[in-house]
């Protein structure tokens, strides 16, 4: 809970600075598609350019044409005007095409670069990291850089460059009367100042309300099951409400932000507008025949022009949305780019490729979190071929020690050795090819049946994938189903029994031919019928190599070379099945306890007594 709540409060404690070398990193993943950038960025300065001749066409009808009434010169005039505007739609067209298209490729190149990240991050981080957050950072907060950099810095330049023109223009047609229109300027700057704190404020609620929503969806969807088990749907709905209700007025804190913010811009504009016509327009009464003070077609510019010189304040403000939905976007990006991968390969491995099979664990002790130790000094040996078994309650620290021999986990103090070469300075790519891991919740892949035993993996023929489904007889059930081994596989493979999906990761390891291969519960959840055609995949798959089993079913690990009995931590008992009988200790109990019908415990004395 805790940390639940760290996590809440450094959500909200990002994007409250603007970091110019956060603006600079985000520029630079414009800089392989300068090519497309510039001619859009000239597009858009010449747009705004074009776009301030509006009024000093209409300045000019009313001058030279309509007031002199001058009909023949008025037509053409008015066609010149047209097709300029025409020459704006085709600019136009361009620009948008070309800045959607740099948005595309920047999104897809920080996407990736995220996704790969996160494929490479210790598995200790998604312990750490709701999977709804981190589907976070790779949708809502890369979409919202893309809006930044097709709609956002660009236009941003170009309204910019339309203030400085337009107001290039007004002074030069008429300096009083552009001072006159500026006097509301102090008061769009003020509304301007209280619009960008508010709605930052408010922005930063509503991402990190998201966050929260996406987190609390994906956990209680992918346990839909469960819920409906229990009749939790009530309490889970009210929960997501909670939830759902403060994002909603976080985004309702945020539209009265923009509900007062655009309509004050709106009648500070119409204030300017109205000084500009009450003092223009004396101006232009004071004119008199042969002394023209102010001209009727300057003063329906000077109009126009004060029109257009609120409209890009305005998109400014508006941009600003984007801005900080960028701003904290990119922190939220780039904060998750920037995390430290504490498993990474040595610059110099001592060692690559298929190893023999001989594991050890040197005074292993390891936890979790600070010093609440999950493993307390273990220590033992797996010679290569060998068969161990580990038993004992659970959280005895069985399955993690499955999770560091792959080095999911890094110990805090002994070694883990693999061949005699400490794991930690082994190739992690190498390492982990040595291993293959069959667990109780077996997970299927979206695709088909053949992809889920491939895994990707290019270099394994459609032979070996046949050839590995018949040697753990998974071949059975799979020439079954509609179109075979291309059978179409639903998420989390959906309409396939718990032992099918069982057969498909036997047939998954041995056709990755493993050194090590992990059984972690591998036949706990299963019908007798269907363990019994497990069995006869786990003798064929654990054939020649080292093999290291997880069970909590005793009856499932007689035949083991070893059997290692894990207790909180600690290591207990070690020998064979015969062996630790006689004992009658921790191992005896487990074991009487699991047979505890009369028929089962007669066994157990005569085995005992052997």
């Amino acid at each position: 809970m805790a940390t639940a709540v760290k996590q809440f409060h450094e959500e909200e404690s990002i994007g409250k600075t603007y970091d110019l070398q956060v603006a600079r990193r985000l520029l630079r993943y414009l800089k392989p598609y300068l090519r497309m950038l510039f001619p859009a960025l000239f597009l858009t300065l010449l747009l705004n350019l074009l776009g301030i001749l509006q009024p000093k066409f209409t300045q000019y009808s009313i001058d030279w044409f309509i007031m002199p009434r001058a009909t023949n010169g008025l037509t053409l005039f008015v066609l010149v005007y047209v097709a300029v505007q025409l020459v704006r739609l085709v600019f136009s067209y361009f620009q948008a095409v070309l800045l959607n298209t740099v948005g595309q490729y920047v999104m897809f190149d920080l996407r990736r670069e995220l996704y790969n990240k996160m494929q490479h991050q210790e598995v200790a981080y998604f312990d750490r990291n709701p999977v709804g957050r981190i589907m976070t950072r790779l949708t809502s907060d890369v979409d919202a850089l893309n809006e930044l950099f097709t709609s956002g810095i660009i236009e941003l330049l170009g309204d910019v460059v339309q203030i400085v023109a337009i107001m290039f223009m007004m002074f030069y047609m008429d300096a009083r009367l552009t001072f006159v229109s500026l006097l509301t300027v102090p008061l769009l700057f003020a509304a301007t100042s209280w619009f960008r704190k508010g709605a930052r404020r408010g922005y930063d609620m509503v991402r990190t309300r998201i966050a929260r929503i996406n987190a609390f969806l994906q956990e209680h969807l992918y346990g839909a099951q469960t819920v409906q088990l229990f009749n939790a749907e009530e309490k889970s709905l009210r929960r997501f409400d909670d939830i759902n209700d403060d994002y909603r007025n976080a985004n309702i804190e945020t539209i009265f932000y923009y509900a007062v913010f655009f309509p004050l811009v709106d009648f500070i504009s119409a204030i300017g507008i109205a000084l500009v016509i009450w003092y223009g327009g004396w101006r232009v009464m004071q004119n008199t025949p042969g002394h023209t003070v102010l001209s009727l077609g300057a003063l329906v510019a000077f109009i126009q022009y004060s029109g257009l010189l609120f409209q890009p304040i305005r998109d400014i403000s508006d941009k600003y949305n984007v801005l900080q939905a960028a701003v904290v976007a990119s922190h939220r990006i780039f904060r998750a780019l920037d995390l430290p991968i504490q498993i990474l390969t040595p610059e110099e491995p001592k060692k690559t490729g298929r190893a023999a099979g001989r594991i050890e664990f040197e005074n292993v002790w390891f936890a979790y979190k600070n010093e609440d130790w999950v493993l307390r000094d273990v220590s033992f040996a797996v010679e290569p071929g060998q068969s161990v078994a580990f038993v004992g309650h659970t959280g005895a620290g069985k399955t993690t020690i499955t999770n560091l021999f792959m080095r999911f986990y890094d110990v805090q103090r002994g070694r883990i050795l693999l061949d005699g070469v400490d794991v930690r300075d082994w190739d992690l790519q190498s390492l982990r090819e040595n291993f293959a891991v069959v667990l109780q919740d077996v997970f299927l892949f979206s695709g088909t049946v053949e992809s889920n035993i491939r895994l990707g993996h290019a270099d394994i023929a459609d032979e070996r994938i046949r050839w590995a489904a018949s040697e753990v007889r998974a071949e059975n059930f799979i020439k079954r189903l509609p179109e075979g081994y291309r059978t179409e596989v639903k998420e989390r493979g959906a309409g396939f029994s718990v032992g099918q999906k069982q057969l498909i990761s036997f047939a998954r390891a041995l056709a990755f031919n493993p050194a090590v291969l992990i059984l972690d519960e591998a036949t706990s959840s299963i019908d007798t019928e269907t363990e019994q055609l497990i069995q006869q995949a786990i003798e064929r798959v654990m054939r020649d190599r080292t093999s290291i089993v997880i069970a909590h079913r005793l009856s499932t690990i007689q035949r083991a070379d070893r059997i290692v009995v894990m207790h909180h931590g600690e290591i207990r008992e070690q020998g064979t099945h015969q062996e630790l009988l006689a004992k009658r200790g921790l191992y005896w109990r487990l074991y009487k306890l699991q047979y505890a019908d009369g028929s089962r415990n007669e066994e157990l004395e005569s085995e005992t007594s052997a």
